[in-house]
């Protein structure tokens, strides 16, 4: 009520709608639901771009480019701010085990008057619909509807939700037993949260108590080398992505696992603003190689390299 600006002593008429915005070079009020052009409008340049995914047993790679490996059991934020809700729900991924999946994503688009009324989107494990909660597959019967739109992808696996009036995009996959989420989003907006807002996994990753060392996994020498051969088809690059991905095989015994992190870094490839930053190339962020398994575990260093050359030279 408070949002439509309702009586509360009955039922009104709805607002008449906003005139057009008078200007010397064209802007129409419709714009203020394309932020992009919006954004270049009030600033004479493109906005910045952050990305944050969380895939796999569950893995958060955050919009600052921190990566963990969380177990995160239950329901935790992913992103909470002005314009965005997001809550993934975790459950174990084998009995026992300390790692978790992401079972449920709930995705809640907020109320913003002159574009789109609040939708909220919810996915379950076998069940990826390509619409809202309420069927619809756009912002609804504002002006700025459109600037909200669901497309399918890869019906019952992959979903893509566009949210042009806040320059953000959202990709929601299924592989095997588990959901994903990756997200860009424009600055401005992913920072649009109050200190009451603090605990978001995509901003300040898992708590210290909820991550996992790759000392809790990779338990057989065996078992983690073929692991790393069914990762390497479909990751050749030995980064995050890749130990995530030997990690999930190893951890859940299900080869579909692969899918989760190929998919997690196709999403990034498109969705990050810096193609340099594509790689990270961390100790600890998953199951060593076959020769560290009899070895000590170092402590934890990451380094965001453009290429895998460079990694070589490096070391």
């Amino acid at each position: 009520m408070i949002q439509n600006n309702c009586s509360k002593e009955g039922p009104t008429s709805p607002p008449r709608p906003r005139p057009p915005a008078p200007n010397h070079q064209g802007f129409e009020s419709l714009d203020i639901c394309n932020y992009e052009k919006s954004f270049l409008y009030k600033h004479g340049q493109p906005p910045s771009y952050q990305h944050c995914a969380a895939f796999g047993d569950p893995h958060i790679r955050t919009f600052h480019d921190d990566f963990h490996t969380c177990r995160v059991e239950g329901s935790w934020p992913l992103l909470d701010n002005d314009y965005l809700f997001v809550q993934a729900t975790s459950s174990p991924v084998a009995k026992g085990s300390n790692a978790t999946v992401t079972s449920k994503l709930t995705i809640i688009f907020k109320n913003m008057k002159e574009c789109i009324d609040q939708k909220v989107y919810q996915a379950e494990i076998d069940n990826l619909p390509a619409a809202f909660e309420d069927g619809s597959v756009n912002g609804g019967e504002r002006p700025g509807g459109s600037s909200l739109a669901i497309r399918e992808r890869s019906p019952g696996r992959h979903v893509e939700i566009h949210a042009e009036y806040i320059g953000t995009t959202i990709a929601v996959r299924q592989a095997g037993r588990q959901l994903s989420f990756s997200i860009r989003a424009a600055e401005e907006v992913a920072r649009a949260f109050t200190e009451e807002q603090d605990l978001q996994l995509c901003v300040g990753g898992c708590p210290r108590s909820q991550r996992i060392s790759r000392s809790e996994c990779c338990r057989g020498r065996e078992t983690a080398e073929t692991a790393r051969a069914l990762c390497k088809e479909m990751l050749p690059v030995e980064d995050v992505y890749f130990q995530s991905c030997v990690f999930d095989v190893v951890t859940s015994g299900d080869a579909n696992f692969t899918m989760a992190a190929h998919g997690a870094l196709e999403d990034a490839r498109v969705f990050l603003p810096n193609a340099e930053k594509l790689h990270i190339f961390q100790a600890g962020a998953g199951c060593p190689s076959p020769k560290l398994l009899l070895g000590g575990f170092g402590a934890p260093s990451a380094q965001l390299l453009p290429n895998p050359s460079k990694r070589r030279a490096r070391h």
